[in-house]
């Protein structure tokens, strides 16, 4: 994953939007100074991961939101935590992520056109905030569209006897990152309701409808999860219930031929004692007469299983 630093500035009259990705030491404490950013701030900014939260203070909001995102390339994708970290001032907000897509598309399409910037920034950095952070929700639908694919799939290919042990790994899998995706996305709705009662110098009261509107999209997420997560559930229950149906059938089946061997065992075993009298042992035919009896024994032993229905 490359780590080399990216700085984005966007304005639009008044307001400014700066993009600080994988930042360095160095330009945090330029951005600091600037904007008399707190201590614990720019050490939150430095740290790998932060618990998601608000803090408050008489000219900025700090906020730190987990996303989920999915690394890696077919069987091997996986949902991984990305952080993104937020100043919202007066007139100004300043977004710090390492390498997050959604952040970047939201840049992209800000510069695309003036009239998407004015749509972004023109009402000021509250509107801008809800913008940005409903863009970063609103790209979990195709990673729940994903897992929920995955899912279905497993839901057919379970019923392949022949690959049913096969899917184990991927049920598993699966199931670890809905768990993952369950735990990024739960503290999330706190952090995003808390908006709405923060300074109103950052966020407007008439913007609380907004971030409402994210709060349910996140609850709608968040149901989605728990669905994905009952099916995932009943797909691993049914995948096990094949696997013990299959053991069965072939310990069944490896006792049969265990029984049916135990008279021949005996049979061979009789005849092959050095002992002068065994029946038939001198006759001319006596080869004739034990193989017959060893077939019969097979048959009488088939039907009984049948009749029985252990066959």
């Amino acid at each position: 994953m490359p780590t080399e630093e990216k700085t984005t500035q966007i304005k639009y009259k008044n307001i400014e939007w700066k993009v600080i990705s994988n930042p360095k030491k160095d330009s945090l404490l330029d951005l600091q100074k600037k904007h008399r950013f707190h201590d614990l701030d720019i050490e939150d900014c430095l740290s790998e991961i932060q618990r998601p939260k608000i803090d408050e203070y008489d000219k900025y909001l700090f906020i730190v939101l987990h996303l989920p995102t999915m690394k890696g390339r077919g069987d091997k994708r996986h949902v991984e935590t990305s952080e993104v970290k937020i100043f919202i001032g007066k007139n100004y907000l300043v977004t710090i992520h390492e390498n997050n897509k959604t952040i970047e598309k939201v840049i992209a399409k800000v510069q695309s056109t003036l009239k998407t910037k004015k749509d972004y920034m023109a009402l000021g950095t509250g509107y801008l905030l809800y913008m940005i952070v409903d863009d970063l929700f609103e790209d979990c639908f195709p990673i729940l569209d994903d897992l929920s694919d995955q899912v279905n799939e497993l839901e057919v290919e379970v019923f392949d006897m022949g690959k049913t042990r096969d899917r184990l790994k991927e049920i598993l899998m699966l199931k670890k990152d809905l768990i993952n995706l369950r735990r990024i996305i739960m503290p999330q709705r706190a952090v995003i309701a808390q908006l709405e009662h923060k300074n109103k110098k950052f966020i407007p009261e008439d913007l609380d409808l907004y971030f409402d509107d994210i709060v349910d999209k996140i609850e709608k997420i968040w149901n989605n999860i728990g669905n994905l997560q009952e099916l995932a559930s009943s797909v691993h229950e049914t995948n096990e219930s094949i696997i013990s149906h299959t053991t069965n059938k072939t310990i069944k089946t490896l006792t049969t031929i265990s029984v049916i061997m135990l008279p021949l065992t005996f049979i061979t075993g009789f005849y092959g004692m050095n002992i002068v009298g065994l029946p038939y042992a001198e006759a001319q035919d006596a080869l004739r007469y034990v193989f017959g009896l060893l077939v019969g024994v097979v048959l009488l032993m088939v039907l009984y299983f049948k009749y029985r229905k252990w066959l």
